[in-house]
């Protein structure tokens, strides 16, 4: 939010040559979620691929793309091509997208910030279930788009026929599957189908709370058969820039409760060498006081 192009560019470019940093994030919305209404955002798919255009090294995605702005095929496709600008870097984060809740149901996270997104946008909330089956039948077109020659496709929300997708992603099957989410019905799907799973950490979420939550996904897993230590477990962290002693602290936390993949959002704006200082005051402390593996 209220950050422009340029800024944007400057960090990611500063990361892409710093090793230490394995990877680099958008997010999916089209107004301001917090705050005063009018400030800028720009849409994340067409930043995305920019920013792939003008990387080399930086694994990228979304964290986490709704799965109610984009028709699923057109949604693989904008995929497929980000895949190819990047040579291979897309890790593909997916979520449910804009649900109605039911009253005084805020979600783990808190307050659900799709409604007026939705509203100005003409985008329509659907309920809860209808959303994790919409989110199911996306992944399956996803995996076909990026595996099969052509394919038709008949779900109860998404019908297709003689869907192409040419050229297929550079990486195969497809790139990484990235779910984001904490319902016991998403958690289904990170089981069934995600590669890495991701979700808002403190202040949001209290520890205590995730680790009930990777509670459920290892039930979910237990009762397909899937080793639920294929599933990277991913965590966003808000830094701070006047406390990285209690940001080391946090991480250092997260680590300790199994969550592996590390995301350090940042609030613009962002101060000259923003990844440098990233990896000075908080990757390289934290990495340093992990016990040897």
């Amino acid at each position: 939010m209220r950050v422009g192009y340029d800024e944007i560019l400057r960090v990611w470019q500063e990361a892409d040559e710093l090793p230490q940093i394995a990877d680099a994030w958008l997010w999916d919305h089209l107004m301001p979620i917090a705050g005063p209404p009018d400030g800028g955002i720009l849409e994340g798919w067409t930043l995305l691929s920019a920013l792939a255009a003008r990387t080399r090294r930086l694994r990228l995605g979304l964290l986490v793309t709704s799965n109610r702005v984009r028709e699923p095929a057109v949604l693989g496709k904008i995929a497929t091509t980000v895949d190819v600008i990047s040579h291979g870097r897309l890790i593909m984060g997916l979520g449910v997208g804009g649900t109605r809740q039911p009253p005084g149901a805020g979600g783990i996270a808190g307050a659900n910030p799709a409604i007026a997104e939705y509203a100005a946008y003409g985008l329509p909330l659907v309920s809860a279930a209808e959303g994790i089956a919409r989110l199911a039948e996306t992944i399956a077109i996803l995996r076909s788009m990026w595996t099969e020659e052509v394919f038709d496709f008949d779900g109860r929300h998404y019908t297709l026929r003689g869907t192409r997708n040419e050229p297929k992603p550079v990486q195969r099957p497809g790139p990484p599957l990235l779910i984001g989410g904490w319902g016991t019905r998403t958690l289904r799907l990170v089981a069934e189908h995600g590669d890495i799973w991701n979700v808002p950490g403190p202040p949001h979420n209290s520890l205590d709370l995730i680790a009930e939550r990777g509670r459920v996904l290892d039930a979910h897993c237990a009762a397909i058969g899937r080793d639920p230590g294929a599933i990277v477990r991913s965590v966003q962290y808000i830094v701070s820039y006047d406390d990285p002693a209690a940001d080391r602290a946090a991480v250092l936390d997260l680590i300790g409760a199994g969550l592996t993949h590390i995301v350090l959002s940042l609030r613009p704006p962002y101060p000259r060498g923003a990844a440098r200082w990233l990896v000075d005051e908080i990757i390289t402390p934290v990495r340093e006081a992990l016990p040897p593996s």
